[in-house]
């Protein structure tokens, strides 16, 4: 099931992100103060949109809050940003707050108040909920030796830019490498000029570096 993502406060950004998101197959809420601006977002396919403060703990609560794994707080104002992301992080325990800031003197003190993520532009928290869509993608994540090495499977889509290309082409880190590669059902010992193709799910073995590797081998053309 898709992740649960909620937009409060902003209206441009929220009407950018929204479009985007959806078209991705995102679950989407927008909380909004300004009734104007919730009319135009309400006109928006499959957002949903609640009308009012997002500062306020029973608005979120309304916005069911507990079914979110992503909350972006989006108004113009920091310090209202601040008191969004640590609602939803400390009281409504979201998985992941990320808050837009203008002051970037400020991105450390929010970090240290425990936004996960700070950014300063659309494209930015377009690429963090693109990485943790990223994270999605890997199937199952065993760890081995007490956390020090994880054993993951990747399945390929048909879009990947890794598709058609031999594993000696494909510079993945030091720390990651293809264990088998499991085609049709049938476990394959990957060789240097073996290629890679649409449908293969591939067995990682990483100390590190496990997501730029899945970027690497999963990643559009």
């Amino acid at each position: 099931m898709k992740k649960h993502i909620m937009l409060i406060g902003g209206f441009n950004k929220t009407l950018s992100l929204s479009h985007s998101l959806i078209k991705k197959g995102y679950q989407v809420t927008a909380v909004n103060s300004n009734y104007q601006d919730c009319q135009k977002l309400s006109e928006i396919n499959k957002l949903n949109v609640i009308f009012g403060d997002g500062t306020k703990p029973y608005i979120l609560e309304e916005a069911r809050i507990d079914t979110v794994d992503i909350a972006i707080a989006l108004t113009q104002k920091d310090a209202i940003n601040l008191v969004i992301s640590e609602l939803c992080k400390k009281k409504f325990m979201v998985e992941k707050v990320v808050s837009l800031i203008d002051d970037p003197k400020k991105i450390d003190f929010f970090y240290k108040m425990g936004v996960d993520s700070v950014v300063s532009a659309i494209q930015a928290i377009t690429n963090i909920i693109e990485q943790q869509a990223l994270l999605d993608a890997i199937t199952t994540v065993i760890p081995v030796a007490k956390g020090q090495i994880s054993i993951s499977e990747v399945p390929i889509p048909q879009h990947a830019r890794t598709v058609g290309k031999k594993l000696w082409e494909i510079d993945l880190p030091r720390e990651v490498i293809i264990g088998t590669i499991i085609r049709n059902g049938v476990g394959l010992v990957p060789r240097g000029d073996t290629r890679i193709e649409a449908g293969d799910e591939l067995i990682l073995i990483s100390s590190a570096e496990q997501e730029k590797a899945v970027q690497q081998l999963t990643g559009d053309l």
